[in-house]
């Protein structure tokens, strides 16, 4: 009963005790699981930071060949797109150069036929202009083939001319071509002035850049820049034309270089000045000689009358009942 009694008081004692000691021993349990957490989180933290330190490398060495694959797969995707682009890039390039040459043409065309437009023939003068299609010189020859012939009123004889000049005549015609001998032409002679000189002479092709001057005046005071114009001699081609200037004068030869670029020849206009003087046929060329012979014609050769013959004798009347 004692030991009962005793046991009894034990346990109300510890039953006080744990009461009054109750809130603090919460207290320390709260804060140990405090500590506790805390420490777990440090301790994840750090477990955390070993496993990306192993797993890491891994990680990049498993990665790497796909990164690489899609930089691959992206880079020649680019490289398909860029060579798209530059192909069309490159048409478009074509396509502006052909647009480019076909008006970098157009332009030398127009600037060929506004040099035709610069020489205006009077009212009385017809003309036809023509491309040149072919160039008609060889070793003994110089001359162009023009695209316009019978059928569109060219002839034999008629003038063939640009804006700054004359080329030539024309020596052959066909339907629908025609051949114009150029002034370089060996067997070219044009009768010519010196403009500023007023000396006449014959200018002579010699299959050269510059035809000559021939039977000019020895006392002519001729100089280099003399523009040099047709006389109007022979009735072929009227006064004034402008043919070239002289360019060299070497051991009393007198050469001319012509306005027109001969070499160049892109539109030429033959002009009919209506005058029936005498043609290349008419004159048969001794080549050797440079000296132009007539051919025997069926009557009387007509020359220009230059200047009208003055009589200046007085005429004496018959004294009637006179004797000898």
């Amino acid at each position: 009963m004692r030991q009962r009694s005793s046991a009894i008081g034990a346990t109300s004692s510890l039953k006080v005790w744990f009461q009054r000691f109750s809130f603090v021993l919460l207290m320390l349990a709260a804060f140990g699981i405090l500590l506790i957490g805390k420490a777990d989180t440090v301790m994840l933290s750090r477990l955390r930071i070993w496993a990306a330190d192993g797993i890491g490398p891994v990680l990049y060495a498993v990665s790497s060949p796909i990164e690489t694959a899609r930089e691959t797969v992206a880079e020649v995707q680019s490289y398909f797109s860029l060579k798209s682009q530059v192909e069309a890039l490159r048409l478009e390039n074509q396509s502006l150069k052909d647009s480019q040459q076909q008006a970098s043409d157009l332009q030398a065309e127009n600037a060929a036929l506004r040099e035709l437009l610069k020489m205006t023939p009077s009212p009385r003068v017809s003309f036809i202009s023509a491309p040149v299609v072919a160039d008609a010189s060889s070793g003994f020859v110089r001359g162009v083939i023009a695209l316009a012939g019978a059928q569109h009123g060219i002839r034999k004889g008629q003038a063939a001319m640009v804006g700054n000049g004359l080329v030539g005549r024309v020596q052959d015609v066909g339907n629908r071509v025609s051949r114009v001998m150029l002034l370089t032409d060996i067997n070219s002679r044009l009768p010519v002035l010196i403009e500023r000189t007023r000396d006449q002479a014959i200018l002579a092709g010699n299959n050269s850049e510059r035809p000559e001057v021939s039977y000019l005046s020895r006392d002519a005071d001729v100089k280099i820049g003399d523009h040099v114009v047709t006389s109007g001699v022979g009735g072929a081609f009227p006064a004034g034309l402008p043919v070239g200037e002289i360019a060299d004068i070497t051991d009393g030869k007198v050469y001319v270089q012509p306005f027109a670029d001969l070499g160049r020849l892109e539109y030429i206009r033959m002009v009919d000045y209506g005058l029936p003087g005498m043609l290349q046929e008419d004159l048969d060329i001794d080549v050797s000689t440079a000296v132009p012979i007539l051919k025997p014609t069926a009557g009387p050769v007509q020359l220009p009358k230059l200047i009208k013959p003055v009589n200046t004798q007085p005429r004496l009347k018959p004294i009637e009942g006179a004797t000898e």
